[in-house]
């Protein structure tokens, strides 16, 4: 907690999981971030040894925020958090997030015994990122990258998505909403959807005192 427990520090180390982000990128993935706390945590985080910033080559010339190989191994933290704050009774699945939170959700919450006999690459499109799912002996790999492989393409905001993998939205409902663009097999997308599970939800009562 020392290194992580300032109020947007976890939450700053989330958005960097999938690679290098400029600062404005950071600000727009956290609208309830200020510009000035953002400067502050990104300044502690680097002096921890979290995370470093480089000025990319020309023609970008911009500069950007990006975890250290330390950095990185804090993934678990965020897959124990999540499945335990999805428990909460008062979990609102209607909430905002990210991209990064969806696609780390995706990488928590995979369920290998439901994709027994599945191999497949999805791609993801979610506002201006690109992400590249890889499923395949029972394990997923998610990566940062552009879908030009992918069999089927998954275009939309992170809540529609989350609807139809975790919510058993149809595909074809959101479709027909205008929300969501499947470009490809449409098959494998509606295979993928399944391969997720949530845990069950806390019980919202106090545990029985034990007895003096």
């Amino acid at each position: 907690m020392d290194l992580l427990g300032e109020r947007w520090a976890l939450l700053v180390v989330r958005e960097l999981m999938w690679g290098p982000r400029r600062f404005s990128d950071l600000r727009s993935a956290l609208p309830g971030l200020s510009a000035n706390v953002l400067t502050q945590r990104l300044e502690g985080l680097e002096a921890a040894g979290v995370l470093l910033r480089r000025k990319l080559p020309p023609p970008a010339a911009s500069q950007v925020y990006e975890l250290t190989e330390w950095g990185y191994e804090s993934e678990p933290i965020f897959q124990a958090l999540g499945r335990w704050a999805v428990r909460s009774p008062a979990h609102d699945p209607a909430m905002p997030f990210s991209a990064s939170s969806l696609m780390l959700s995706l990488r928590t919450m995979f369920d290998p015994e439901k994709a027994d006999g599945f191999a497949a690459r999805l791609g993801f499109v979610v506002g201006d990122q690109n992400f590249l799912a890889h499923v395949a002996d029972g394990r997923i790999e998610i990566a940062a990258e552009a879908p030009d492989t992918a069999d089927v393409v998954l275009a939309a905001e992170p809540p529609v998505i989350a609807g139809a993998v975790y919510g058993n939205v149809p595909l074809a409902a959101l479709e027909a909403e205008g929300a969501l663009t499947v470009t490809g097999d449409r098959a494998v997308a509606e295979r993928f959807v399944l391969l997720f599970a949530l845990p069950p939800k806390a019980e919202a009562k106090l545990a029985a005192a034990a007895p003096e």
